[in-house]
This record gives C-alpha cells, sequence and structure tokens, in this order.
C-alpha cells in the first residue's frame, strides 16, 4: 500500500528512492479494487493531467472547475492516501502529491464494477444498453466490428 513518506534532510535521498519505490510497487501489483468517488475521480484527473502536484497547486487547478477550496482538496487527498490510490513525499516546501495507480487500470476497474453490479457481468447486455440509448456513428461501429472479430471468443463458463 502507499504510505506518506516523511524525512529529515539527512535522509532525502533514501526516502526519495523509497517514495518512487513504493509508487511504482503499486503501480505494478495488483493490489485491490480501489473505488473512487465522483469527487475522488475529480482530484484523480488534475493528478494524471501532471503529477506530482502540491496542495496549492491542485487547488489553483481545481477552484475554477468545482469551487473547491484547500481543505476540501486536503480532505479529498487523505481519503485517497488511506485507499493507497495516491502517495505524497515531502518537497522543499510542500508536499508532493502522486498517483498509485495508472488512470487506464482505475477506469478498467470502474467499468467492471458497473458491468458486474447493473448487468450481471454479461458484457453484451452493456453495449446493447449504450447503443441503444446512445446510438453509434458509422467510425464507431466499424471499430467495434474490427474489435469484435480479432478479440477471441471465451467460452461461456470463463465470463465474470
Amino acid at each position: 500500500m502507499c504510505l506518506p513518506i516523511g524525512y529529515s534532510k539527512s535522509r532525502k535521498i533514501h526516502n526519495l528512492v523509497f517514495y518512487e519505490n513504493m509508487l511504482q510497487m503499486r503501480r505494478l501489483s495488483g493490489m485491490e479494487h480501489i473505488q473512487l468517488s465522483p469527487n475522488e475521480w475529480k482530484l484523480m484527473e488534475l493528478l494524471w493531467e501532471k503529477e506530482p502536484q502540491t496542495i496549492t497547486q491542485l487547488t489553483a487547478g481545481i477552484r475554477p472547475l468545482y469551487g473547491w477550496t484547500k481543505h476540501t482538496v486536503i480532505t479529498m487527498l487523505n481519503r485517497l492516501d488511506a485507499k493507497g490510490a495516491v502517495a505524497y513525499r515531502e518537497g522543499e516546501r510542500a508536499r508532493l502529491y502522486a498517483t498509485c495507480i495508472p488512470r487506464e487500470r482505475a477506469a478498467m476497474e470502474e467499468t467492471e464494477t458497473l458491468l458486474n453490479r447493473v448487468y450481471g457481468g454479461r458484457l453484451g447486455l452493456l453495449v446493447n444498453a449504450f447503443v441503444q440509448q446512445k446510438g453509434i456513428t458509422e467510425e464507431e461501429r466499424d471499430s467495434l466490428l474490427a474489435l469484435l472479430q480479432e478479440t477471441p471468443v471465451r467460452k461461456e463458463e470463463d465470463q465474470t
């Protein structure tokens, strides 16, 4: 799990390496699913765009979009840290926060949660619902057909 790392000036290099190793281990590991709330997603999006960032940088980026204060950002970072989604290291003047999970993995986990919760793990029902509700462009259809033709068919008992 990503843990907050503090260090004294004499151990700065050692702890920076430890911090980077912790981030890398968390990013590469198959650790448990991290469920992100909609507001946590907003903050994670800013971090995925550019990391690491300080609380001040994150507040400056999110305040115009959602009106969040520094205290809201701190609360959300504490929640994300407790979940193992972010980690920080002490910078020259402030903590520097970085994500511990790649955006693609978080998006896939959210998609799988939706698929299992709403559609009982049945991908066809999910795709059908979206296509019927939103429609599909010719380019999207062609892309989807090509993907389906390239993808191996799994056995019925492998679904979940």
